[in-house]
């Protein structure tokens, strides 16, 4: 029987998640799209009902809109309790995962998000503040699946296959996330410009299970994570290396702190060390430092003729919205993880990762293959959960779950991986 979702957002993120749903009626048969500005969320219905695909087989999902704050959580669980959902999916900020998830208890409806939460005065994310709701979803018997995007998600679900299949133990996983695609502008970003930039700018870190073992090239802060590790901090930027990608080439990437680095430090058995890494060009880095050196990424409110801004709010509203990026941008995305273990007493290194074309994703969706890597699998989360093969209660990160059907889904819904035993290792 097809099941009901309410939809939270209205960005290029959230425009994929709901074509896709769309894509299959047989499980989704309604759908409400609601973010601050209805009129989005409009543009995505009107978006989707016009493709050729669009009820090709006979049945379709009903689509309707509302306009909803999402950190009015009274509000919000009305709205919530109106339309009786099956799952909440949470594709708005993540400042809001608390509150959407706060509606969700009181409205009794299971949740999922694509990122975990981060306090909006503070360029901060880990899992504490949602990790705390374990006991409450637990007792309603509701589930909630945390960042299940690509990474996190797909990441997570990748290690949790290689876990499962491959590994006796995984000693150290390196996370690459690659875009080689070209928007022609000097700079904007793929994602939501406030959240990128927060990202990008903060501290780099990776986790490590004893911090005696590792040897870092640059001066680092270390501190305890929970009892099985630690993290390593960098300063941002600090450690780069070079990578040749299928289908992309050779391509610098850069350290940073992820946050889906966390979990998995806790889930993956005998692990060791656990780093990720992204791609950025020169002309990318060169325009940030820029915007840092005259204070547009700053996050605290200023005073401006007589009002109180915030700087990179600010700067947000100057750039590109990544929705629009789509018809502009070519090339291709390649994100994956190179694991190394031991199986039955003999190592074992193993590379998974999918490569997703920028033209390919327009065609099908009108989305840009940044959002499109993260709206997938956001659907596949939510039809895992409405078809009962993701219902574990409580608080869970998708490598908490049976990896193997979301890996046939991946191959089915546009983003088919590959794997090889002799990848090229991260020094």
């Amino acid at each position: 029987m097809a099941k009901k979702v309410m939809l939270i957002g209205a960005g290029g993120v959230a425009g994929v998640a709901a074509a896709k749903m769309c894509q299959n009626p047989q499980v989704f048969g309604e759908l409400l799209i609601a973010s601050r500005t209805e009129s989005r969320c409009r543009a995505i219905k009107a978006d989707i009902e016009s493709r050729t695909w669009f009820a090709a087989k006979g049945i379709f999902t009903k689509i309707s809109t509302a306009q909803i704050d999402a950190m009015d959580v009274g509000k919000l669980t009305a709205l919530i309790r109106s339309f009786a959902p099956d799952l909440v999916m949470n594709i708005a900020l993540p400042y809001q995962d608390l509150a959407i998830m706060d509606a969700c208890l009181a409205a009794g409806v299971s949740y999922l998000d694509t990122a975990n939460y981060e306090p909006p005065e503070e360029a901060h994310f880990e899992y504490s503040w949602q990790w705390a709701y374990r006991e409450k979803f637990e007792q309603a018997g509701l589930v909630a699946i945390l960042g299940c995007g690509f990474d996190p998600g797909v990441t997570q679900v990748f290690s949790a296959f290689a876990q499962k299949h491959y590994f006796d133990t995984i000693e150290t996983l390196d996370i690459l996330d690659c875009n080689g695609g070209d928007h022609g502008y000097p700079f904007a970003t793929n994602f939501n410009p406030e959240i990128n930039i927060r990202e990008v700018a903060a501290k780099g870190s990776y986790w490590v299970a004893d911090p005696s073992d590792d040897k870092p090239e640059v001066p680092v802060e270390t501190r305890k994570a929970f009892d099985k590790g630690y993290w390593v901090e960098t300063a941002p930027m600090a450690i780069k290396r070079e990578y040749v990608f299928d289908q992309v080439g050779k391509k610098d990437m850069y350290l940073l702190h992820h946050e889906e680095l966390e979990s998995l430090g806790c889930n993956l058995k005998g692990i060791k060390r656990i780093r990720f890494f992204m791609t950025f060009g020169q002309s990318y880095l060169t325009h940030l430092k820029c915007l840092e050196n005259v204070g547009l990424t700053r996050i605290d409110p200023i005073d401006f003729k007589g009002q109180k801004i915030v700087p990179i709010e600010f700067l947000k509203a100057l750039l590109p919205d990544p929705a629009s990026l789509g018809p502009r941008t070519k090339g291709k995305t390649n994100i994956g993880c190179i694991f190394h273990g031991e199986k039955g007493g003999k190592p074992v290194d193993y590379y998974v990762y999918n490569v997703c074309d920028h033209e390919s994703c327009y065609a099908e969706v009108g989305s840009q293959a940044i959002s499109y890597t993260t709206g997938v699998p956001a659907m596949i989360g939510a039809k895992l959960f409405l078809e009962g093969k993701w219902t574990a209660k409580g608080v869970h990160t998708c490598e908490e779950f049976d990896p193997d059907p979301f890996m046939a889904e991946l191959n089915v819904q546009g983003l088919p991986w590959q794997e090889t035993f002799n990848p090229v290792a991260v020094p």
